[in-house]
């Protein structure tokens, strides 16, 4: 088993739910080692953005309102970061002030970059999982370091009841290593 087929097999089971949908920078054209995990997954279920990280995030919780399973895609942590207002202060916030009304479900990918073979330095390699499992309270952060955790930790994302939404940090380096 390895970690790029995990992921890959991963986001194939995903796509056969009719509610999946995929977003993000380089989902739909090439760009990212996360495009190639799409690879098998039908181009209708894939909606490329712009990059406008804050307004990717308000349109999965939109969706996921809407009774959608976003799988929104940030490739790096660093860019993520750039969503972190919608993230923090709504999609894990919805379900207080919303008494527990809403509960979207949204499933977030993204990556602690690549170091090797090529070291594009501090801006894309940011490990930002322990300050945000501080922050969140209804968004669960799953540090994917095996092939072995990736399959179950998207089935669990998918499938769970508890009105969390999860986001699942991979590391780009492991795509070609483990």
């Amino acid at each position: 088993m390895k970690y790029f087929d995990e992921l890959k097999r991963s986001m194939e089971w995903l796509a056969e739910n009719p509610e999946v949908c995929f977003l993000g920078q380089a989902v739909e054209y090439p760009g990212t080692a996360m495009t190639n995990t799409l690879s098998g997954v039908d181009k209708n279920k894939l909606i490329e953005m712009p990059v406008t990280e804050e307004m990717q995030m308000g349109i999965s919780v939109g969706m996921a309102i809407n009774g959608t399973v976003p799988v929104s895609i940030f490739p790096r942590w660093n860019f993520l970061l750039l969503a972190a207002n919608q993230l923090v202060n709504h999609l894990d916030k919805l379900p207080v002030y919303s008494n527990g009304e809403y509960k979207p479900k949204v499933i977030i990918r993204t990556s602690i970059g690549s170091e090797r073979p090529i070291n594009p330095q501090v801006q894309h390699t940011g490990d930002f999982s322990e300050a945000f499992k501080l922050m969140l309270k209804n968004v669960e952060v799953i540090v994917l370091d095996e092939p072995e955790q990736i399959f179950p930790a998207f089935q669990k994302a998918y499938l769970r009841k508890d009105g969390c939404s999860t986001i699942l940090v991979e590391y780009g380096d492991y795509y070609n290593e483990k």
